[in-house]
This record gives structure tokens, C-alpha cells and sequence, in this order.
């Protein structure tokens, strides 16, 4: 797994790999605070994802490209195509039978 906090990197480019996680937060958030650490610990238990953190307040045009209009929402993309969506706080169960069913 890698865990990438997006900065300057294209989201377009890293979401042509094969399995790949974006996770849309915000600091202010508490709902997305909560779910932070969820998706920092999927490394240590899933091998196969990139999981992309973007933070929008630091990249509102990603966050208006992906229409993202609540936080917390992940994004799941396989091979450059959106395959599902969740929002609001999910626990790690929830993800990782999500990611599971996409594998």
C-alpha cells in the first residue's frame, strides 16, 4: 500500500493504478479527524490499494472536479474508472468489506 497526502501531484495520473482509495477531508472536519486514522491503519492490513488523502480546503479544484459536496467521502478507483462511493464516517470493518468487494 502506499498512503499519499496530495499536494502537488496529479490525482488524474495516480488514479490509473489498479485499486486506489481517495479519501476528501478537511481539518475542521470531526467526522473526517475520526476517520483519519482508519484509513492511516488500511496500510497495515491491505497490500494492494494506493490510498490518496486530499485535503480540500488545500485543493478545492480536485474537489469540485470530483463533485465532492460532503466530508468525509471516499472515492474507490480501479484502473482510472470510479467504482463506488462512500460519505459520512465508516469504520474499518465497513472499508475493508467495501474494498473487498472490489478486488
Amino acid at each position: 500500500m502506499s498512503l499519499i497526502n496530495l499536494r502537488n501531484e496529479n490525482l488524474n495520473e495516480i488514479i490509473k493504478n489498479e485499486l486506489v482509495l481517495v479519501d476528501f477531508y478537511a481539518d475542521w472536519c470531526g467526522p473526517c479527524r475520526m476517520l483519519g486514522p482508519i484509513i492511516d491503519n488500511l496500510g497495515n492490513e491491505v497490500s494492494d490499494i494506493t490510498i490518496v488523502k486530499v485535503n480540500i480546503d488545500n485543493n478545492e479544484d480536485i474537489a469540485t472536479e470530483y463533485s465532492i459536496m460532503t466530508i468525509p467521502t471516499l472515492l474507490l478507483f480501479k484502473n482510472g474508472k470510479k467504482i463506488g462511493i462512500k460519505q459520512g464516517f465508516q469504520s474499518k470493518d465497513m472499508l475493508m468489506k467495501w474494498i473487498n468487494e472490489y478486488k
